[in-house]
């Protein structure tokens, strides 16, 4: 496969072509549609070990669900795979039951297979997919596309940005699971710790190196890496956020970094009765 280094700015097309898109899956089960893509890249030859990549993306799954909401899902799993970034999509017509934090049925699945030596790369992906995603009208063109012809031409539009540095697109509820996940290392048993060492090294996988080097940092330090905003007040300081980060951060799923004490900073999750 051609290498494709991210610049600061590219397009979904850089990385997807028509061949790599099934407009009608058969799938009835999230197992079966993303094996039924892995078939479409292994025929034209972009992997080598299908029956690998699909125990890594499953493995993925079981850790936190890919669905992201809004009948979309983009399962990913990160491995050596000769080239830099490989794409697969999907369309159900009838929809598959992906586990999504909405709880609705997946029309669209992005599948994305990307190699553990280029940093940012899956931010890179990620971060241009939500920001088109999130915007219903431009889902409905998706949905409604009427051929893999019109599907392509909708999925080229998407633009794909480095995120600023200040913010760092990524699911913030799976960097808070890692540092749940170190928490609960400390506490386990010998036996234990193996399976949750685990857990760990499939998030770990999935996070960028500098990333993950400001995590054990701060864990090191201060027992904890992660910090929520309550009431626009850093919870790991206690000291108030600026106005503007604190609108960005409300009711986002995004990771910043506070200003003042240099935890990861997330949206208060809100706590069950």
């Amino acid at each position: 496969m051609e290498r494709k280094v991210p610049l600061k700015s590219s397009y979904f097309s850089d990385y997807l072509k028509p061949s790599q898109i099934s407009f009608d899956l058969k799938a009835k089960d999230k197992v079966a549609g993303i094996e039924e893509l892995l078939d479409i890249l292994a025929k034209q030859k972009l992997i080598k070990n299908k029956t690998l990549l699909l125990t890594r993306v499953i493995d993925r799954e079981r850790l936190e669900s890919t669905g992201i909401g809004h009948g979309v899902a983009v399962p990913h799993a990160r491995v050596n795979t000769g080239g830099d970034l490989i794409v697969a999509v999907g369309k159900s017509k009838k929809g598959i039951d992906f586990e999504s934090i909405d709880n609705k049925e997946v029309h669209l699945i992005i599948l994305v297979i990307w190699n553990p030596s280029i940093p940012g790369l899956f931010n890179h992906l990620f971060a241009g997919l939500a920001k088109f995603l999130r915007r219903p009208g431009f889902r409905h063109r998706l949905f409604e596309a009427k051929n893999k012809t019109e599907l392509y031409k909708v999925l080229s539009e998407i633009k794909l940005e480095l995120p600023q540095e200040d913010k760092i697109i990524n699911r913030a509820s799976l960097l808070k699971k890692l540092q749940d996940i170190e928490i609960k290392k400390r506490k386990a048993s010998k036996e234990k710790r193996k399976a949750i060492q685990k857990q760990a090294d499939f998030i770990r996988e999935e996070l960028d190196q500098s990333l993950l080097t400001r995590f054990d940092r701060l864990m090191e330090r201060y027992g904890f890496a992660v910090a929520e905003m309550d009431g626009g007040v850093c919870q790991g300081c206690n000291i108030n956020i600026a106005t503007g980060m604190s609108s960005a951060i409300e009711g986002s799923n995004d990771i910043f970094v506070c200003e003042n004490c240099g935890k990861f900073l997330i949206a208060s999750r809100k706590k069950k009765k």
